[in-house]
């Protein structure tokens, strides 16, 4: 309406474990429950009216789809940027599948919520680690929310510093011929490492361990094994170790310091070894404290006031106890960063290690043991076992019937059933082989969709490079913040690859993103009970402990100050809670039902009336009844009051009057901040410019048609169906989607009145509301009118009247005589 071409596409991201789990459930095949959902929710969205090009609907899960997704993962094998490799994942035995990192919270499957082992296994690896920063460096130009570019900061986590080799003692305090990498930010330090820790899951471990210890560091690996991510580096756990039996040197000052087995160090994080500085490090001074291992100072703060030898101190400051003349190493009296840039020359000068570049960003885990997901067009050749692409030409590798889609339970995916499926044949060489029988994840199709939005038909070409120069980058994303390091990075990856190869044209898919809150369910209102079975107020609950908790209907509640309580005993306080909307808690709202009661224009409405877009809201039914009125005081002031059967009369009750100044005034104000505000996804506000028009509007007389039609089309993004029934009442016979958005006049905009003063022989007495172009006379009688003003002028003789438009008005009266002796 704006006169710009819009893409606003929809399409079905339907491969994953979702959909996956619930046909293993219902024992119903993935394909048609995913066809059933789709037809589902596209009748919902044709529904509410949402402004959708149809034409351009994609699934991930059709091969015309997904062929692209596989051309797409050929390429990055062709690059070296997906590999094969043997890594520790987290396997998921309730699930039957391995998870990426991101899919597993607290130890448990995010979806699910069973417990995930980490279990080491052949996978498929995507090299997102190539990217990192370019990934990194580009996020300053994006027009993202900052908190999300922040978490794709620290999701990548760059960090700079060195990698150093501790040499592996023998029981005689020689040295083997073995060493040990660490990687640290902080090599000022290293005359403070007091003792070295490996990740569980070290590659070293097995050689390194002593004979007396192997029993304890088996039970300690298998125990690690149960931890998320997450769950070993989280700050606030308790440490737990185990010591080797073994011991490294220390190559600044060659003490011999112990190794030990943590699992708050990771094996996919630098090299799966620290060098541990007690006394300047929060996770190794509570390690150190726990099992009585030396805590050596070596850095002094250059405010005194900072220094508590019971806490470490992990800030920069000046070098001390850090001298040593058999390694002639000394930085004594150096600042930190002068002491670290002296301590990497000496390492690589010495062969003890280098300056490093590190980042806490792994690459990208891309195998799942599932069925329902893109096939990988690799084929394993019988006689050497070597991986193969297929031919771009054999696109897309299509899944294969399978009736029996549940987990194998050893961790060999669904589709090793589909025996004649996976035995075939190499079309270069003719030689015996099987597919690969791991699928992508649920990302995969995810990661460029935008791009075939574009040009959803190609059967050449994953897009057109002259629609892709077009339309690229997309100009307006809108998702959650969930995901930050998910979608969004990964879609990122994905397209730096596809603009190196040349199939786009922009470095970036999203120049902006806009997180929409959350909608939560309506307030569930809960009331504790003691284990005795008594009510008690919600305050006593912590000092109580462990109570029970139960719903109470919405009708028994009432409010009192800023709490909740029962109606019958205002005593006993209430918990009063909203959720984000889930079938487990019971508080979804099906818009079927909302759109049968109130309309699908009054749906749309009340969401965009809750509150900021970008804010999490409550749902609360009742009040789509306010928006609801809204639009039913719009629709009679238009078209007029129903008729005595309750019908409405054809035709609206506009007329062809040339409107007044104060209605152009109204409606030009209306169109500037319903403008302003749709711009700025502030919807809400937007509607309430909408009111106060209906409000003013129906203390005219007449209804210009011109203002009226301007209204409408300010309306119809809002509630586009009953906008078009008033656009075709108004007259029209084409849809009001192409006629032009109302533009603000500025002319209207300006205050059209000014508030004048009013003195009275010199001295202010009050003020009246003018025009600005308002004569003498006008203003002197309107003071007249003013209750306040005339009560000063009734009745007396006016010597003369001074007048400055729009700024005062001075009225000199004549002196009165009293007769002495008169009252």
């Amino acid at each position: 309406m704006q006169g710009f071409n819009v893409l606003h596409p929809m399409g079905w991201d339907a491969f994953g474990l979702p959909a996956e789990q619930y046909a293993i459930e219902t024992g119903t095949h993935p394909k048609l429950t995913t066809i059933k959902n789709i037809e589902r929710f596209r009748s919902q969205l044709k529904l509410l009216g949402f402004s959708y090009d149809w034409d351009r609907e994609i699934s991930t899960t059709e091969p015309e789809y997904y062929k692209w997704t596989q051309w797409i993962f050929l390429q990055l094998l062709k690059r070296g940027l997906a590999y094969q490799a043997e890594v520790p994942v987290n396997w998921c035995p309730a699930l039957g599948t391995v998870l990426a990192n991101e899919e597993v919270v607290d130890g448990v499957s995010e979806r699910g919520g069973h417990p995930v082992i980490r279990k080491p296994m052949r996978q498929w690896m995507l090299k997102i680690t190539e990217y990192a920063d370019r990934l990194l460096v580009d996020l300053d130009d994006l027009d993202w929310p900052e908190s999300v570019k922040e978490m794709q900061r620290n999701w990548i986590g760059k960090s700079e510093g060195a990698e150093m080799e501790f040499c592996v003692l023998d029981t005689d305090g020689m040295e083997r011929d073995m060493k040990i990498s660490v990687y640290t930010t902080r090599p000022d330090t290293i005359f403070g490492a007091t003792y070295l820790v490996l990740a569980p899951e070290h590659f070293l471990l097995s050689s390194i361990v002593s004979d007396a210890q192997t029993i304890y560091v088996e039970e300690y690996k298998e125990l690690a094994s149960r931890k998320s991510d997450l769950e070993r580096t989280e700050l606030q756990k308790e440490k737990t170790g185990v010591f080797s039996g073994c011991y490294a040197r220390n190559p600044a000052n060659g003490e011999a310091i112990p190794i030990w087995i943590a699992d708050y160090v990771l094996g996919s994080y630098g090299t799966g070894a620290i060098m541990a500085v007690p006394a300047h490090d929060t996770r190794d001074h509570e390690f150190a404290s726990k099992y009585n291992i030396p805590i050596h100072r070596v850095v002094k703060p250059d405010d005194e006031s900072s220094s508590n030898f019971g806490i470490a101190y992990s800030g920069e400051g000046t070098m001390v106890n850090s001298s040593c003349s058999t390694s002639g190493l000394d930085i004594n009296g150096l600042p930190s960063k002068e002491a670290a840039s002296r301590v990497i020359d000496w390492v690589e000068k010495t062969g003890n290690g280098k300056s490093k570049v590190n980042y806490k960003l792994r690459d990208w885990l891309f195998a799942r043991q599932r069925y329902w997901g893109e096939p990988i067009p690799v084929i394993f050749l019988d006689d050497t076992c070597e991986g193969v692409p297929i031919p771009e030409t054999e696109l897309p590798l299509t899944l294969p019937a399978l009736d029996d889609f549940t987990p194998t339970g050893t961790g060999e995916p669904p589709l090793a059933k589909a025996a004649s499926w996976v035995k075939t044949t190499d079309p270069l060489t003719g030689k015996p082989a099987r597919r690969e029988t791991n699928t992508m994840p649920q990302w995969a199709g995810s990661c460029w969709y935008y791009l075939r939005f574009m040009d959803p038909t190609n059967s050449e070409a994953l897009v057109d490079k002259a629609k892709e120069m077009y339309w690229s980058p997309v100009d307006v994303y809108v998702g959650g913040a969930e995901h930050a390091v998910l979608h969004l990075l990964y879609a990122r990856f994905w397209h730096k690859v596809l603009y190196d190869i040349g199939v786009v044209s922009t470095k970036e898919p999203f120049q902006c993103v806009i997180n929409q809150g959350i909608i939560l369910g309506e307030v569930q209102y809960m009331a504790c009970r003691n284990p005795d079975g008594n009510l008690i107020s919600a305050s006593f609950i912590e000092m109580l402990g462990d109570c029970t908790q139960e719903r109470i209907p919405e009708e028994k509640v009432m409010k009192r100050g800023d709490s909740f309580v029962l109606k019958d005993n205002p005593n006993i306080r209430l918990i009063a809670r909203a959720h984000k909307m889930s079938k487990s808690r019971g508080n979804v709202i099906n818009p079927d039902d909302v759109v049968s009661e109130y309309g699908a224009d009054s749906l749309r409405l009340y969401e965009m009336f809750m509150g900021p877009f970008r804010d999490s809201k409550t749902w609360n039914t009742s009040g789509i009844e306010g928006v609801h009125r809204f639009l039913g005081r719009a629709w009679r002031l238009i078209v007029g009051s129903p008729l005595p059967d309750g019908s409405f009369g054809d035709g609206t009750v506009a007329c062809d009057d040339t409107p007044s100044l104060e209605q152009l005034r109204c409606l030009h104000k209306c169109i500037d901040k319903v403008m302003q505000e749709t711009e700025g996804t502030r919807f809400n506000t937007g509607i309430s410019a909408m009111m106060e028009f209906i409000n003013a509007a129906y203390k005219w007389d007449k209804l210009p048609r011109s203002v009226i039609e301007a209204f409408v089309l300010l309306l119809s993004p809002y509630a586009p169906h009953m906008a078009e029934e008033l656009w075709l009442r108004l007259g029209h016979s084409i849809s009001l989607a192409y006629e032009p958005f109302p533009e603000a006049n500025p002319t209207y905009l300006k205050e059209s009145t000014v508030v004048l003063p009013v003195q009275i022989n010199g001295k202010t007495r009050g003020t009246v509301q003018v025009e600005e172009a308002c004569t003498e006379e006008d203003a002197f009688n309107l003071a007249l009118l003013d209750q306040k003003l005339s009560k000063y002028l009734d009745g007396r003789t006016i010597r003369k009247r001074i007048y400055v438009p729009g700024r005062i008005l001075n009225v000199i009266l004549e002196p009165q005589h009293i007769k002495v002796g008169q009252r």
